[in-house]
Formats: C-alpha cells, structure tokens, sequence
C-alpha cells in the first residue's frame, strides 16, 4: 500500500484567526507541494484530513491539483494531532482497499504515525516541515516494516513544481 503524508502548510496565529487557518504563505507553500505531486504523478484513491481548518484547507488545495473533488475527501478525528498512532493505523487499515492514502494532518501525530510503520519499535523519525509529505510503502497495516520512498520539503516541492 502506498501511503502520503502531508503536513499541513503554515497557518495564521490564533490572535489573527480563531480556528489558525492557513497564512497566505500556508496557502503558496500547499499549492506548490500539490503541483509537485501533480509532476510526481500522485494519484491518490482517497484524501483523508484532520477536521483542524488548516488541514481541511491544506487537503482542498491538493484535492483541486490533483484534479479530485474536495467534497470527496474523508475528515476524521483518528488524524488529529493528538491521536494514537496505533489508532490511526489502524483506521487507515480499514481504509487499505481505496488505493493510495493522502493523509493531510499534523505533527506529532503524522511523525509518530511515519515512525510506527518504518520502525515497528517506533524509534524512526520523519522530519516534517509545514507543507512537507512524504511517501511511504507499507505491505499491511498497522504492521511496521514498511519503506520510506521519499521525503520532500517544502522548499523542494518548490523546486519541482516549477
């Protein structure tokens, strides 16, 4: 199973927005992250985000790149940034059979989630970066012994993007 993570861009502070959703830098760093995926040639089965605004936002701007319908997209309370990664897995599990997962949420959830299923001890680390994913290839879930495919920054996805 091939698995997306991404962690959603940069947001306004809660002083300036209540519900912190994305900054207009936020919104340029998801959209640049989203047309490198587009050059990547991403084609997720399913999009799935943390109900938190600026993951929903984050998830919109990917969904409209990768020219898939926004209303499309799964919210779910098991990608907030506070869950268990062992729930997450396990509700991604459920979700094996859609194709390849987009999960758009935060840190440390999406850390913790990416160690679990590169090291079944939990002692591996991806470096998340606000608008950063990654991609990962896991056999079964919420096994670990899964493979990092690749891991680009937002800085990167920059470049790619054109």
């Amino acid at each position: 199973m091939e698995l997306y993570l991404m962690q959603h861009g940069p947001n306004l502070p809660k002083d300036q927005d209540p519900e912190e959703g994305l900054s207009p830098k936020g919104e340029a760093v998801v959209r640049a992250t989203a047309q490198a995926l587009v050059r990547l040639g991403l084609r997720p089965g399913l999009i799935v985000a943390s109900p938190k605004q600026r993951a929903r936002q984050s998830a919109a701007l990917a969904a409209e790149a990768l020219e898939r319908d926004p209303g499309d997209i799964l919210i779910s309370d098991q990608v907030k940034a506070m869950s268990e990664p062992g729930d997450t897995l396990q509700f991604l599990a459920g979700l094996a059979g859609q194709g390849p997962l987009l999960l758009v949420g935060h840190l440390p959830n999406l850390a913790k989630v990416a160690g679990a299923i590169l090291a079944p001890c939990g002692t591996a680390e991806v470096d998340f970066q606000r608008g950063g994913v990654c991609a990962l290839e896991v056999a079964e879930l919420p096994a670990g012994q899964g493979k990092l495919l690749w891991y680009l920054p937002p800085a990167l996805a920059a470049l790619v993007a054109g």
